[in-house]
């Protein structure tokens, strides 16, 4: 290592401190930092893989070759990574100048602050996330060496076909509930309190000795109602598959769980990052080379596209606009307090719905467009329908919703599945290759109800052959 690059080190060092001095002093709030600086190879592994410690997989390396090809020849480049953990890990790129990773240091303390701050980051469990990944990924790795890598990889895969298909807002945890498709009385949890079971005598005579109760239950209709959360109804009710099996799935779950907060949050958490890493670079001290240096990759950051969001961009724009707006409104500090309401509260949905106004669709040049011929046409410019548009494709963080609608179709133990049509088409291969994922997690025919033109259609998977019909 070169004289040079140490003294950058060694300035970048003394600088970390001082940026999070003023951080604190403008009250972020964030985790105990720890920075690393690392070669291009490591960055862009943990870029592919989402996280320094995880399981291996082949889509991982596809992702890897992918993003390392694009910053080789200079398509694209990461400047850093950031964990949500407690301490919060910052992997800074080797290679950056010392005012990039200056500034790219400034941006992860407003990410972290978003991390520790927002309310759809409180379950993620930040304290211990690094290393139960790390532990899941040997578990996984044990599995290979017992079961044979391919026959785990394709349960993976399977996984990986529906791993969105969650319900993050689910409210009860699992995690020691008495989940059977059992009548309360009937059941072997423990009461919370010793005078819990007096109050449920009546009920428990009523059920267990009157014509029918439990076996009504038992009868009943699972799930009773249409369940969003499609791997962990899986879990539950799907036969044949073994611990390990369950807990890969488990696993699965869980760290899209972790995930999800952060694709809901998307816009707000680059455009809070940018807005605090602009403003404490510039309590900084920095030469005049420095400050052309930080204004062009600044720039380069926050530079609008003409044919996608840049989410650096407009959630810059949204908060400073709020922040400003505010001040006009309510006095000199209002702003400042909104904003950080807004970081604590809010995902982008909301954060677009409430915040995204008029003169910022116009300000912003936000437009619709589509394909017309063979010409990419503007199509739409009034701001509702714009805004509205934005809203509608973070919906579900713009993944179609899938409920199970009957997990013993025709009483034969086959799953029924129903796509909430919202104007808004299934790609047809993608769900015809999905239905055979799902079927050998199901280990049954599975079926799945969607729309095609208008029209219902119902597409089928037994394990051997795909049908399609319109019913």
């Amino acid at each position: 290592m070169s004289d040079r690059v140490m003294e950058e080190l060694y300035q970048l060092e003394m600088s970390i401190p001082q940026m999070m001095e003023i951080a604190r002093h403008n009250k972020l709030d964030f985790y105990p930092m720890r920075f690393e600086v690392c070669p291009g190879e490591i960055i862009y592994t943990f870029g592919a893989y989402g996280m320094p410690t995880r399981y291996t997989h082949w889509s991982f390396g596809k992702s890897y070759h992918r993003m390392k090809t694009q910053y080789d020849y200079n398509l694209s480049r990461i400047y850093e990574m950031v964990v949500n953990s407690d301490p919060c890990y910052a992997f800074l790129l080797e290679g950056n100048t010392l005012i990039q990773n200056k500034m790219v240091a400034a941006h992860v303390l407003g990410h972290c602050d978003f991390f520790k701050n927002n309310l759809y980051f409180s379950h993620t469990n930040p304290k211990d996330i690094i290393e139960s990944m790390a532990v899941a990924g040997e578990r996984f790795r044990r599995y290979e060496m017992v079961h044979g890598q391919q026959k785990v990889e394709a349960l993976i895969d399977a996984v990986m076909s529906i791993q969105e298909h969650i319900e993050p807002h689910r409210l009860i945890k699992e995690n020691g509930k008495n989940t059977d498709q059992k009548c309360g009385c009937c059941s072997s949890k423990k009461p919370a309190t010793p005078y819990d079971d007096l109050w449920d005598l009546d009920k428990k005579k009523q059920c267990c000795q009157g014509s029918g109760g439990c076996q009504q239950r038992k009868t009943a209709k699972i799930p009773e109602q249409p369940e969003k959360d499609l791997l962990l109804f899986i879990m539950k009710h799907a036969r044949e598959l073994e611990e390990w099996q369950l807990d890969i799935i488990s696993t699965m779950r869980d760290e899209m769980l972790y995930f999800w907060p952060q694709m809901q949050t998307k816009i707000m958490n680059e455009g809070w990052a940018s807005y605090w890493h602009l403003r404490i670079m510039r309590e900084m001290e920095l030469t005049e080379a420095e400050s052309i240096e930080f204004a062009k990759m600044h720039a380069g950051v926050i530079m609008p596209s003409r044919n996608s969001i840049n989410p650096y961009y407009l959630g810059l724009k949204m908060f400073e606009a709020i922040e400003k707006r505010w001040d006009q409104k309510y006095g000199q500090g209002a702003g400042k307090e909104k904003i950080f309401e807004i970081r604590e509260i809010d995902n982008d949905i909301s954060f677009l719905r409430n915040y995204l106004t008029k003169e910022l669709v116009e300000e912003l040049d936000l437009y619709l467009y589509r394909k017309i011929g063979h010409d990419w046409k503007v199509v739409e410019k009034n701001w509702e329908k714009v805004r509205d548009h934005l809203v509608n494709s973070m919906t579900n963080c713009g993944f179609p919703v899938i409920v199970v609608e009957d997990g013993d179709y025709e009483k034969r133990g086959e799953l029924y599945l129903r796509h909430i049509f919202e104007e808004k088409e299934l790609d047809i291969k993608y769900l015809e290759k999905t239905l055979v994922h799902i079927q050998k997690l199901w280990n049954r025919p599975v079926h799945l109800e969607t729309k095609i033109d208008k029209k219902t259609a119902l597409f089928s998977f037994d394990g051997e052959k795909a049908s399609k019909k319109f019913p």
